[in-house]
């Protein structure tokens, strides 16, 4: 039988980054840069499903759209806040779509190009 969940157990998580923020993944050898933010869990059932259970994260968080990059190469990544960390490095990130979204790099973070504020 499966205890009933509270509703402080349901509610979301509070978003712990931002857009232009650069963090690192907690398990995994990459780091990037957060363009877009979900207060939830907003993508396929099907993707959810395919992360092995013991590692699979909780929907009622933030999930981050990174521009990330590792050793080999640049790609975009959907994270759980429960899976990043700030990157304490301080330097910028590589990948191609920066330039695109972003005007520069100052104290360890982004700054969206004026076109693309709201």
């Amino acid at each position: 039988m499966t205890e009933p969940t509270t509703q402080a157990e349901d509610a979301p998580t509070p978003a712990s980054f931002t857009i232009g923020d650069v963090v690192r993944h907690r398990v995994f050898p990459f780091r990037g840069v957060i363009f877009d933010v979900d207060p939830e869990f907003n993508n396929t059932e099907e993707w959810w499903q395919s992360i092995p259970e013991e590692i699979r994260p909780r929907k009622n968080q933030p999930f981050y759209h990174l521009f990330a990059e590792n050793e080999e190469s640049t790609y975009v990544a959907y994270v759980s806040q429960q899976n990043l960390l700030p990157d304490g490095d301080g330097d910028p990130v590589s990948h191609p779509g920066v330039v695109q979204m972003f005007d520069r790099f100052e104290n360890g973070r982004y700054r969206l190009r004026k076109q693309i504020r709201n």
